[in-house]
């Protein structure tokens, strides 16, 4: 038999004939492109935030050890976990000077000294409270220093609550003999010093 100079497969003998022809049987056209082998498929969905899990160490009415920022050194109470995961803290203020404030756990330290503040009410204070605690300070127009402007003040409101948190820590820490004055010292380490957790 004479060649005629085309060779023909046999239909259905590889996997993209099978795709043309089923994309020609749909269309009823022939396929513009032929179908590419890697297929994405589609993403799976998008995992939800999961609360940051608390050490087991970090339990409320917990003394902390603060490493970092304004207050570093300082000693406060652990009052609870936001749900941002962030630590709500206390010196109380009225103690040693520390307010209430957010701060990651991976910048404290806890203690072995703890104290009950189940009677203490927490419930109203999440991240959304820390948000709205400072108000912008008002200056005079005719003020020639900007940073002026820029000054915050706490709100009434929030010095309120920090008198009423501290009206109700006074007296569960004055039911420890020399607790406060642990709370009001400050924490620091020498070189080839140890850690000393108070416990009582």
């Amino acid at each position: 038999m004479a060649r005629t100079g085309v060779w023909k497969k046999k239909s259905g003998s590889s996997v993209f004939e099978k795709v043309l022809h089923a994309e020609k049987k749909a269309t009823g056209k022939s396929p513009r492109f032929y179908a590419p082998e890697d297929v994405k498929a589609p993403l799976a969905k998008k995992a939800t935030n999961k609360p940051t899990k608390l050490r087991s160490s970090l339990t409320p009415g917990t003394v902390l050890i603060l490493l970092a920022g304004h207050f570093k050194g300082k000693r406060v109470i652990f009052l609870k976990q936001l749900p941002s995961g962030l630590l709500l803290v206390t010196g109380p203020y009225g103690v040693n000077g520390v307010p209430m404030r957010r701060v990651n756990q991976v910048y404290v330290i806890a203690t072995e000294t703890k104290i009950d503040i189940s009677s203490v009410d927490v419930s109203k204070y999440d991240d959304s409270y820390f948000k709205g605690a400072k108000k912008e300070k008002k200056s005079g127009s005719d003020s020639v220093f900007k940073e002026e402007a820029g000054k915050k003040e706490l709100s009434a409101d929030y010095l309120k609550n920090q008198k009423a948190m501290d009206s109700a820590l006074t007296p569960i820490i004055a039911k420890t003999k020399d607790l406060e004055i642990y709370l009001k010292a400050h924490f620091s380490l020498k070189d080839g010093d140890r850690p000393h957790l108070m416990k009582f």
